[in-house]
């Protein structure tokens, strides 16, 4: 069985220690959401997984399909099926969305890539998405809007089929319509290849799309608070601040 698993990971960025002893696992199948206020570390965790060499892991161990990752280059890891949609995708100029995403996939299925297969799914799939079909000729998110950026990056998604999806605030810059057409596309990715999946994100409303098997709350580094999807309207209810990571209930007694 396919699985991410992380033991014990202490990560630092300039002295600074941002992971703090995590650990987690998620299986193929799986479909686990990250929640949590800003700056405890959840984009700093996806991008370690994904081979981000900014961030410095001080001890503890990644291992995706029993192999340890801690050193793998980012291309390494994008081989072994790893794939990160990240918060705040680059524009990148000179370089076509089909022709980067012809040069992968061809390098990823090696003997059995074929043109004309590549060109009929990559057609259809900015049509699912909703895309103007003109954009996968343009630079990489040259001139994008920013849910036109979370936009191709399901389309990357879908088009470099990986086994191990994570999604940093993909819900971030999108409107209602975009959010709704994102979401679903990620939920029937899931549904025809059974990934497993890590979702990061601060609201509920992107998770209304994407069901996830399994919710954390995160500070200062480290998970403090697992459950399943009702701990996400536990949080809308009474917000990060009023969740005892001590017990298993709510802290409530000042909601009203």
């Amino acid at each position: 069985m396919r699985k991410l698993k992380i033991d014990n990971l202490c990560v630092e960025v300039d002295g600074k220690i941002i992971l703090d002893n995590f650990s987690l696992e998620i299986k193929e199948g799986e479909i686990h959401a990250i929640m949590g206020p800003n700056g405890t570390g959840k984009s700093t965790l996806s991008k370690v997984i994904m081979g981000d060499t900014s961030y410095k892991i001080i001890s503890g161990d990644i291992f995706y399909n029993d192999k340890r990752i801690n050193d793998l280059s980012v291309d390494e890891r994008a081989r072994m099926g790893i794939f990160l949609g990240m918060q705040l995708p680059m524009e990148i100029e000179g370089v076509t969305n089909a022709d980067f995403l012809r040069t992968a996939c061809s390098i990823k299925e090696k003997e059995a890539f074929s043109l004309m297969p590549f060109i009929k799914k990559i057609d259809n799939t900015v049509k699912k998405l909703n895309m103007n079909s003109d954009m996968i000729h343009r630079g990489i998110n040259q001139g994008f809007s920013g849910g036109e950026r979370k936009k191709n990056e399901i389309l990357q998604m879908y088009m470099l089929n990986p086994s191990l999806v994570m999604l940093d605030e993909i819900d971030s810059g999108l409107d209602v319509d975009s959010l709704k057409i994102v979401g679903e596309n990620v939920m029937e990715y899931y549904k025809e290849n059974k990934p497993a999946m890590l979702v990061i994100t601060h609201y509920q409303r992107l998770l209304d799309y994407i069901k996830p098997t399994h919710v954390h709350i995160m500070k200062n580094g480290k998970i403090v608070k697992s459950g399943d999807i009702s701990l996400v309207n536990l949080i809308e209810t009474v917000g990060y601040e009023k969740i005892d990571a001590e017990t298993s209930e709510p802290i409530v007694s000042e909601v009203k």
